[in-house]
């Protein structure tokens, strides 16, 4: 069953049930307090009859007293105590009621009574006779015409109910028409993009606060992304697909190569040797960047630990010495030459090792100058109330932070944010051969300082050099001290 029969299905039977209850409350309400309404009538009538019998019965015959009283559908008796001597006269309509059962009350009695099928009011009022006798003058009216009136009620409410129902129901199909107008639309736009595989939007209704335009928006919004993400992972395979193409070209190429001319030319062998050794790392590298970038941070297996940014720092920069021969400055804050214990994070020692390298290379890839490493404490805001009093520095709020600097060609404003993206290089003339990379360390670098809940920031200006910022949220637990000036 679809949705929108449901809703008109189950709003008809619900406003169908609402009327209907409705409905017979208010028959119930109504009949009870008509029918108490006639009780009340016929229990007063019969005590003024019962008043005026008594005062009369001197003068008049009980029988003659009797048809001056009896109702005009129904009986009136007197019933002496012993149940004997009763005196009754019945309207002509109402013959079958001298056929009912004689009894006699001691107290006052007023009810509603059923007799051959019908409703009656019975009324029992004991009076003295005029013989000292204490007698009932009993008067029975048939509410015939009060069941009627609540019959043509019956039949109304009826009526009115199975009228009320014709708009109901409209309203029930037209409310589950608007209701899935943009339910169908969203099908509707998933089934073209489906066919044609072109991404599209709905077409927004006047702003408003329902859950409808909410949807919509959503759903248009839902399709922005997507369409990004699409653009990006299309962009993504056809770089890595071309990344990927060119070292295996120029294996296969020196691979020939060799094959046709390596035995008669030394030279030439170990050309190509060199070659295809350096595009294999090349590639290995990259693919490991790109199988790490697939991966959910999750996946990633981060151990947390105590890690002292300054043997990090330093260790890095004698490899950089040893392997590519190149001078690395260290400059330390001297708030942290005077507490050495900030220098100590809890971080992932391997994954903050490999965000520096990351932004080390890259440095020494982009300039040909000295390079320089800080580490520094980035003071936070205070603590909000704290305007105008002298705190402890050490009790503001802080990152540490690691500046690596270099003075080479500087990225341009324009394309700062751009560098993050995935094989994103600044200028796509420059010869691959000159600089390396495959333009996934900085993407990667921001992934992992993500994963450790820091950042990366770059401040470059062209033709002056970069300055990659790190920096590190504070340490969490009080931590052995170290001292700034180990190797």
């Amino acid at each position: 069953m679809k949705l929108r029969t449901k809703i008109h299905l189950y709003s008809s039977v619900l406003f169908a049930l609402l009327f209907l209850t409705t409905n017979l409350i208010v028959y119930i309400v109504f009949s009870t307090m008509t029918l108490q309404q006639q009780q009340s009538r016929v229990e007063s009538q019969t005590n003024k009859t019962a008043d005026n019998m008594r005062q009369s019965s001197v003068d008049t015959p009980a029988a003659d007293l009797l048809r001056a009283y009896v109702p005009i559908e129904g009986m009136i008796r007197i019933v002496r105590e012993t149940g004997s001597n009763t005196l009754l006269v019945t309207s002509a309509a109402q013959q079958q009621l001298a056929q009912r059962p004689v009894k006699y009350m001691e107290e006052r009695t007023a009810e509603i009574i059923t007799y051959e099928q019908q409703r009656y009011v019975f009324v029992s009022v004991p009076v003295i006779w005029n013989d000292g006798q204490v007698v009932d003058i009993q008067i029975t009216e048939s509410l015939r015409q009060t069941e009627e009136y609540l019959r043509a009620l019956r039949i109304v409410l009826l009526i009115v109910t199975g009228l009320a129902m014709i708009p109901v129901f409209l309203s029930g199909h037209v409310l589950g028409r608007i209701i899935i107008r943009p339910i169908a639309a969203i099908t509707a736009t998933m089934r073209d993009i489906r066919r044609s595989g072109q991404f599209q939007r709905l077409t927004m209704p006047p702003a408003s606060s329902d859950e409808l335009y909410e949807m919509s928006a959503t759903f248009n919004s839902m399709m922005d992304l997507l369409e990004s993400n699409y653009d990006k992972q299309k962009q993504f395979v056809s770089n890595a697909s071309h990344e990927l193409r060119t070292p295996l070209t120029i294996i296969e190429s020196y691979a020939s190569l060799l094959k046709r001319r390596g035995r008669d030319r030394p030279d030439l062998f170990e050309e190509s040797v060199e070659a295809i050794h350096s595009e294999a790392i090349r590639m290995k590298e990259m693919t490991e960047q790109l199988l790490m970038l697939a991966r959910h941070e999750e996946q990633w297996n981060l151990t947390v630990e105590p890690v002292n940014l300054l043997e990090q720092a330093q260790q890095l920069v004698r490899e950089f010495d040893t392997a590519y021969h190149r001078r690395i400055e260290m400059r330390i804050d001297p708030e942290l030459e005077k507490q050495p214990e900030l220098l100590v994070i809890q971080t992932d020692a391997g994954k903050l090792r490999q965000m520096m390298f990351i932004l080390l290379d890259n440095a020494r890839k982009y300039s040909s100058d000295d390079i320089i490493i800080e580490l520094t404490v980035e003071h936070l805001l205070p603590p909000s109330g704290s305007a105008g009093k002298t705190q402890n520095t050490a009790a503001i709020p802080s990152n540490r932070c690691i500046k690596i600097i270099d003075h080479g060609i500087g990225i341009p404003a324009a394309d700062l944010d751009k560098v993050f993206d995935r094989f994103y290089r600044v200028d796509e003339a420059r010869v691959r051969q000159d600089t390396g990379g495959s333009g996934l360390g900085l993407t990667l670098a921001r992934r992992i300082a993500e994963a450790l809940g820091a950042s990366i920031r770059l401040e470059s200006t062209a033709g002056q050099g970069t300055s990659a910022i790190l920096s590190l949220p504070e340490t969490s637990a009080p931590l052995p001290s170290f001292s700034a000036n180990s190797n």
